[in-house]
């Protein structure tokens, strides 16, 4: 069983781990690995999530077989077996049953090399936090045909220990190099690199929760669920910026870890140290979303509205300017040591214990119905034209929403048309907000230019008027939600 931890680094900073304080007195191990990955014409081992190579070190050639890994935020833990073998050709002959009880009906006679990484790795052994661990530095590239990828990051290998102690190491490297996340195993970037993957933005993922287990490892499964999420967003975020849907991903899974912390103070738990850092997060994405909106959604609907005299292309490449500006702050802090201290920070926090010993059923239905409650209380007095009483009652139905969708799966599929309902009001109260948030925008450019000023008090008339029309929706989809049992009663 392998347990590791990869971060990514620009691999100008390789003399700076070198002359790290924990690898100081100890002595380097330097190697070159020459990789050839193998698979089947139509891909079969990467279906069944499974990266077989033939690694040369040194004279000696050394066969490994890893099957799918599970995740904790940068830490994966993965079955792996290696067998020494005498040629560059795969022998399944001297394979442990175990291992070949994953390639059961592959035809392993059509498998073929179909990418090579070519790494130069320098490992050092080191204690600390309980554990004795292998960190190498690998330096290098993946090549499928013509394509290059190329490879510098950290690996920290669990050798004997805790594997906390892997979270301890890689944050004492984070107190002097900018290491970033990177979620994706070697196969997986070659797969990538030779078009047998297309990379595409994660959504939500429902937590495991059963109704007999304890509450607090019911709350470790909600945050491990966002915290997969919101990992598994982040090469595409900083790879392909222009997809937006990453970026929304990414925001998602952030909101979701932050419903996490009230979760956990229903169950007793202390306020996670890593809440303060996470708002942080959210505060620094959060224009690049709403300028995204903007641009996507709100600037067309105002376009098709405001033809006589149509909207500047000045003031349409203004919008263009702020979106662009907003992306590349959001991907430099995604990118950060900041960001990737809170992923470790949180992943340390699933290896903690307290909190209350209630059932995951009987927490989750006292939790439901408490916010279920406090949301009908709003809407009870609520005039939908009123902006202030409107986002307060979109906050809660969104408490609301995320609690439900992390919890329902102790209730099968009962709860499939109430979230979806809550999802409708919701989203219905997330389009007024997005009115709110163009006004704010607005404000912010409209000084630029006269010709700019001239077409944001345009839109700002348009977007008010909305605003004032706006509440039938929201109504009609309140009544809908309000007419639906809670199935969790």
């Amino acid at each position: 069983m392998e347990i590791e931890l990869k971060l990514a680094m620009d691999a100008r900073h390789a003399p700076r781990l070198r002359r790290h304080p924990l690898l100081a007195g100890v002595k380097p191990q330097r190697r070159r690995l020459q990789s050839i990955y193998f698979d089947t014409p139509d891909f079969a081992l990467m279906q069944r999530t499974i990266a077989f190579r033939m690694r040369r070190v040194g004279y000696h050639w050394v066969q490994t077989l890893k099957a799918a890994d599970d995740a904790v935020g940068a830490m994966s833990t993965r079955p792996e077996w290696e067998v020494a073998v005498a040629g560059s050709e795969p022998d399944f002959a001297v394979m442990p049953a175990e291992a070949m009880a994953l390639l059961k009906g592959i035809d392993l006679s059509r498998l073929a090399p179909v990418f090579s990484t070519d790494i130069r790795r320098t490992t050092w052994q080191v204690e600390a936090a309980g554990c004795v661990a292998e960190l190498a530095l690998d330096l290098g590239e993946i090549e499928a045909g013509e394509a290059r990828h190329a490879i510098a990051e950290v690996e920290i290998e669990l050798d004997t220990g805790s594997p906390e102690g892997l979270l301890v190491l890689a944050g004492n490297l984070l107190d002097v190099l900018p290491l970033r996340i990177e979620p994706r195993s070697k196969a997986e970037r070659g797969y990538l690199l030779c078009g047998a993957l297309t990379p595409a933005p994660v959504a939500a993922i429902r937590p495991d929760i059963r109704r007999d287990q304890s509450a607090t490892e019911a709350w470790k499964s909600v945050v491990n669920a966002a915290l997969t999420q919101l990992v598994a967003n982040v090469p595409g975020f900083l790879e392909h910026p222009e997809d937006t849907e990453y970026l929304h991903q990414l925001r998602i899974a952030v909101r979701r870890l932050r419903a996490s912390v009230g979760l956990a103070r229903s169950l007793g738990l202390n306020d996670p140290g890593w809440n303060q850092a996470l708002s942080g997060i959210m505060d620094g994405l959060n224009p690049a979303r709403d300028w995204d909106v903007f641009l996507h959604e709100t600037l067309p609907a105002l376009t098709s509205v405001l033809t006589t005299p149509p909207l500047a292309e000045a003031t349409v490449e203004r919008v263009q300017r702020a979106v662009l500006v907003a992306r590349e702050v959001a991907q430099t802090l995604v990118a950060s040591p900041v960001f990737t201290r809170l992923v470790l920070d949180v992943g340390a926090s699933l290896h903690t214990g307290g909190g209350d010993d209630l059932a995951a059923g009987d927490w989750a239905a006292s939790l439901l119905d408490k916010r279920w409650k406090k949301l009908r209380k709003l809407h009870a007095g609520l005039r939908h034209d009123d902006p202030a009483a409107r986002h307060v009652a979109r906050i809660a139905a969104k408490k609301l929403r995320y609690t439900a969708d992390a919890l329902s799966g102790i209730y099968g599929k009962a709860g499939k048309r109430f979230i979806r309902r809550l999802a409708d009001l919701q989203d219905c109260l997330g389009r007024a907000n997005d009115a709110v948030v163009a006004l704010h925008l607005l404000e912010g450019i409209r000084q630029d230019s006269v010709e700019l000023a001239f077409d944001s008090g345009r839109m700002a008339g348009v977007l008010a008027e909305w605003m004032a029309h706006g509440s039938t929706p929201c109504a009609e989809a309140w009544q809908n939600l309000a007419a639906t049992e809670p199935f969790w009663r």
